[in-house]
């Protein structure tokens, strides 16, 4: 798990010395400790270890906010050590354990809100990543971890039998096929915005899929599909099940027969079904992402030297034998334990699943957010114009490539066009100078439903078709600014309500028209014509060297949105996604 610990001082409890396997585990939290001590004499004279009643007169009060699931655990070990009058530099421990939804606390941080705890233990790292990923967020420091668990399938029993439980092993390719191929199996999940088993899962079922013909389509088939089954967060999922097995709700279109969970979850799902049917666990075999507990200090420059030592302290004592049974007794994996046989077969797993392999490496953070895109888009239903510039500078060559700009941006469009459902809404204006009269854009294809069939033809066929045909135009210049005014009022005056609406301008370099309005004027035209009650953020993307970002930044954030620069057009898919999450999550 990556966690590191201090030694522990004798315990009554204690059965014998640590295992030569455990301590050397003993060395970033130490050295943590330590360098805030001033040093290892000045640790032990301090009384680190040290114990007694009268540390309780001036006990360290700590508070811990903790995601759900692990918050008992983490509470009880809190109350041992404040019974047992556990020590840090002489002082007694006193945690005070909350239980917090992981994604409330990080939309707080995210604010730059100073949150009661001083320190946090959500459910994945992906929450402390969002949160750091904000300049504007209050200050994280990860410490280690606490414990583990895998993300995989768990199924009803009449379900797993029909899917060949447990002899039948699926990739995470293949239990997506199962989901969009049969309509009896009913697969739900946590809001992968509020979830993060939900959204390690998405984020595994998206990436996979991605990977076949058609995968982008297929990606956005299954997050729509998925998006009709889910529920606001880990604590109500569970409820989505059937009653019992016994076939008496099989018929209700509201029930699901296999749900996105933790092994922890089906676990304590399991332990207190009480003799009723218990869930099956399938364990994808191109790996399980997993929840990982980050121990993080919240803000660690306002904490004491007293209070970071003794959050350090309680993290040490986590790895005590006590506290981890603590956690392996409610379903969680702990270091150098391995897969417990008793832990998975409470939590529905057996042989020859592989519930025993060593997890995946992470999904990188891009991966991650382009799942998080994807799902934005396809749960709201989208309205978007793209804007493309058409300049003869989009004949320059991408480096490293036999390619110019406007053909790797071809690709890229088709590859985020992939992602949209026959529900999202997408048109195409080209610019340059002079295009249409006196205009230096042209709409080559208005926004409409991509479903929408246009003769013998769909929306979504026309749009490809479009993207296709994007050609520089000879000598043409770049009419940057009268264009996106023009496309920034036609996007708000034509707003589709219940949908997410958004204007992304892609452009190789600045405004080269001497006669259209100045930055100046087009800043305070955008902030006019922003409307509160129909928000549509500028999504604005400098391509290549040339064009200027800070440009684009501040007339994009004078329409609610956001500047980005790629200095690969390829790259432009993942930005577009990660913009559009972005702007979702203030909307």
């Amino acid at each position: 798990m990556g966690r590191h610990s201090l030694p522990d001082p004798p315990r009554a409890a204690a059965s014998g010395p640590r295992p030569h396997a455990r301590r050397r585990t003993v060395t970033v939290a130490t050295a943590l400790v330590l360098t805030i001590a001033g040093g290892t004499t000045a640790a032990v004279r301090g009384g680190l270890l040290s114990f007694g009643a009268s540390c309780r007169d001036q006990a360290v009060r700590l508070d811990l906010a903790a995601s759900p699931d692990i918050a008992p655990a983490l509470k009880t070990a809190a109350d041992r050590a404040r019974d047992e009058s556990i020590t840090s530099d002489g002082r007694c421990l006193d945690i005070r354990v909350t239980a917090r939804d992981s994604y409330e606390v990080a939309d707080e941080l995210r604010s730059g809100g100073k949150p009661e705890a001083q320190v946090w233990v959500p459910d994945s790292d992906v929450w402390v990543q969002r949160v750091t990923a904000d300049a504007a967020s209050t200050r994280l420091t990860r410490a280690g971890n606490v414990a583990s668990s895998p993300v995989g399938i768990a199924t009803t029993p009449s379900a797993a039998k029909s899917l060949g439980w447990p002899d039948r092993t699926y990739t995470w390719t293949d239990l997506a096929g199962a989901t969009l191929q049969d309509d009896r199996l009913k697969l739900g999940a946590a809001d992968p915005s509020r979830s993060a088993t939900g959204l390690l899962a998405l984020t595994r079922l998206t990436t996979a899929t991605a990977a076949a013909k058609d995968g982008g389509t297929q990606a956005a088939a299954l997050a729509k599909l998925l998006s009709q089954r889910t529920v606001d967060s880990d604590s109500q999922v569970l409820a989505t099940l059937p009653r019992d097995d016994s076939g008496t709700e099989r018929g209700n279109p509201k029930r699901n027969q296999a749900l996105l969970l933790s092994e922890q979850s089906a676990y304590a799902h399991n332990a207190s079904a009480d003799g009723g049917e218990r869930l099956r666990t399938f364990y994808p075999t191109d790996g399980a992402p997993r929840l990982d507990y980050p121990f993080t200090l919240v803000d660690e420059a306002r904490l004491t030297t007293d209070e970071s030592r003794a959050a350090l302290r309680f993290m040490t004592l986590l790895d005590g034998k006590e506290e981890r049974a603590l956690l392996t007794d409610r379903g969680f994996r702990t270091e150098g334990g391995g897969a417990s046989q008793a832990l998975v077969t409470r939590a529905g797993g057996r042989a020859p699943q592989p519930y025993d392999d060593d997890p995946p490496e992470p999904d990188p953070a891009t991966a991650v957010q382009e799942a998080l895109g994807v799902w934005t888009i396809t749960v709201q239903s989208a309205r978007i114009t793209t804007v493309v510039d058409a300049s003869a500078s989009m004949t320059e060559p991408v480096p490293g490539t036999d390619r110019t700009r406007m053909d790797v941006t071809k690709d890229s469009l088709l590859q985020a066009l992939a992602t949209f459902t026959p529900e999202d809404e997408i048109g195409l204006w080209e610019f340059a100078t002079r295009l249409d009269g006196n205009r230096d854009y042209k709409v080559l294809e208005p926004t409409k439903r991509l479903g929408d069939r246009v003769g013998d033809s769909t929306q979504r066929d026309r749009l490809s078709a479009a993207f296709n045909s994007l050609e520089p135009v000879p000598g043409g210049a770049t009419g940057l600014y009268d264009t996106t005014l023009a496309a920034y009022k036609e996007a708000v005056s034509s707003y589709a309500k219940d949908k997410f609406n958004a204007l992304v301008v892609l452009t190789d370099g600045v405004n080269e028209d001497p006669d259209s309005i100045s930055r100046s004027a087009l800043v305070s035209a955008l902030q006019e014509t922003a409307d509160r009650e129909r928000p549509v953020p500028l999504i604005a993307i400098a391509v290549g060297p040339e064009a200027d970002k800070d440009e684009l930044e501040q007339f994009a954030e004078a329409a609610g949105g956001s500047g980005h620069q790629v200095s690969d057009p390829s790259q432009i898919q993942s930005v577009i996604l990660k913009a559009i999450t972005e702007a979702g999550s203030q909307s």
